[in-house]
């Protein structure tokens, strides 16, 4: 089992949204300490949340999904629902756009049926390494990708110190956010450079026992990574220490003014690569 700041750092939910879905009833604790009244959950129930988060992210009230969850509609009728949200995004206003793209990725998700199970997690070290970073609280996820642009323009001043290597990035927060998000960005260097007062040289810690897992496709799924690194905690009996890193094998750069290691860049979102890694120690 693991506790809710666990459970939220691995499933990307929030403690705050984990808590308020417990108190509608939407998904319980398996657990709660009687003493401490904290909240325990398991791998299981990873299915109902990651169904919840789909259908709140399409635009149903947490009241509509609770009715489809207990009434347990079949397939072809959550397919009738979703195209019935689609004629209404249609008719709304420019701005709704991107939920209509969203919905889009559901429907189509559902018709393939796609198999769980795509991902294989494995145990190595990584080995320590040389970098420039920055670290910020951020306001969100647009902020994070300004921090990287910064800081390769930064390293970009270096006449060849960004080595062939791709970046990565470090979360802290004990949970999952979506805004104030304590991060880190790196970009590897082949020499040391100077820093500054944000941007630091530094050689990153090396983790000698690491779970990772590689995700291929655009970051709107990459949840399904952080699933499966989950499960594999969970059946393997190992406990998570320290923070995860995002590990950008290939990647998007668009409109720069400064060349990247073309070797790691891609032309779409369907040919991103992203390696997470997580130190674990058996429990």
């Amino acid at each position: 089992m693991f506790k809710i700041g666990e459970f939220s750092k691995l499933s990307r939910v929030s403690v705050r949204m984990l808590r308020h879905y417990d108190q509608l009833g939407l998904l319980k604790p398996v657990q709660t300490d009687s003493v401490t009244n904290y909240r325990y959950y398991t791998a299981d129930q990873l299915p109902r949340l990651n169904r919840i988060l789909a259908l709140r992210d399409l635009g149903f009230s947490l009241e509509q999904i609770a009715g489809m969850l207990d009434e347990g509609l079949s397939s072809e009728q959550m397919l009738g629902m979703f195209r019935l949200k689609r004629a209404e995004i249609e008719q709304q206003m420019q701005e709704e756009q991107s939920r209509l793209s969203r919905l889009e990725v559901r429907i189509h998700q559902l018709n393939r049926r796609e198999e769980a199970g795509m991902y294989d997690v494995i145990l190595r070290s990584v080995g320590a390494e040389l970098a420039a970073s920055y670290r910020e609280v951020a306001e969100d996820d647009e902020r994070i990708s300004s921090m990287f642009n910064e800081l390769e323009m930064y390293v970009a001043r270096f006449e060849k110190a960004r080595a062939d290597k791709p970046p990565f990035s470090i979360y802290y927060d004990a949970e999952y956010r979506e805004t104030e998000i304590d991060a880190e960005v790196a970009v590897p260097l082949a020499f040391a450079i100077p820093g500054t007062g944000a941007i630091k040289v530094r050689e990153m810690p090396a983790i000698a026992s690491a779970a990772c897992v590689v995700h291929s496709g655009g970051y709107a799924t990459l949840y399904q990574a952080y699933n499966a690194l989950l499960n594999w905690i969970d059946a393997n009996r190992y406990r998570m220490l320290g923070p995860i890193r995002e590990v950008y094998l290939r990647y998007g750069a668009d409109d720069l003014d400064f060349e990247l290691p073309p070797s790691h860049l891609a032309q779409n979102p369907d040919q991103y690569v992203t390696e997470l890694q997580l130190e674990v120690e058996k429990i």
